[in-house]
């Protein structure tokens, strides 16, 4: 796991009516203050990536299709600086993904609908002066494959 990312699983408490499912909550160990709230979608087979923050925590939960959520440490002091990894979530697997600052990520929609990502970040998007960096997904400095493994 790279340092500083946190991953916890999300469950649906279901009855005959319908679900309810708590995404982040105050009083968690990942939760790092409140920005603004948004979603993001991809069509199958897209790939939204890379990019990450200065100082900004995302905290990504997929709600609707299926993706894989792609991370990178580019920290040079980090233990993990380096590494990557990659997580299967959304609806056939609920969680929530807590990105520290630096660390680049993205998502591929690895279903056969339109994935919904919603992002909790704990920083508001600044229009003026944006706090991000930008890699496309074939990038030679992130040693990641975006295709599939048939095993």
């Amino acid at each position: 796991m790279i340092a500083g990312v946190l991953f916890r699983k999300l469950s649906p408490i279901c009855d005959e009516r319908g679900s309810l499912m708590e995404i982040l909550r105050a009083d968690w160990d990942n939760f790092a203050g409140f920005g603004q709230a948004y979603i993001a979608t991809a069509y199958p087979g897209v790939i939204k990536a890379w990019h990450w923050h200065e100082d900004q925590t995302d905290n990504f939960c997929v709600i609707a299709g299926m993706a894989q959520v792609a991370l990178y440490d580019r920290r040079k002091e980090s233990p993990t600086h380096g590494e990557a990894m990659s997580f299967f979530i959304g609806e056939r697997n609920f969680g929530l993904i807590t990105i520290p600052p630096r660390v680049a990520h993205g998502f591929k929609n690895i279903g056969s609908v339109e994935v919904v990502v919603l992002n909790l970040p704990n920083r508001l998007y600044d229009y003026e002066h944006p706090d991000e960096g930008r890699l496309p997904p074939d990038t030679p400095e992130i040693p990641f494959n975006w295709e599939r493994v048939d095993r």
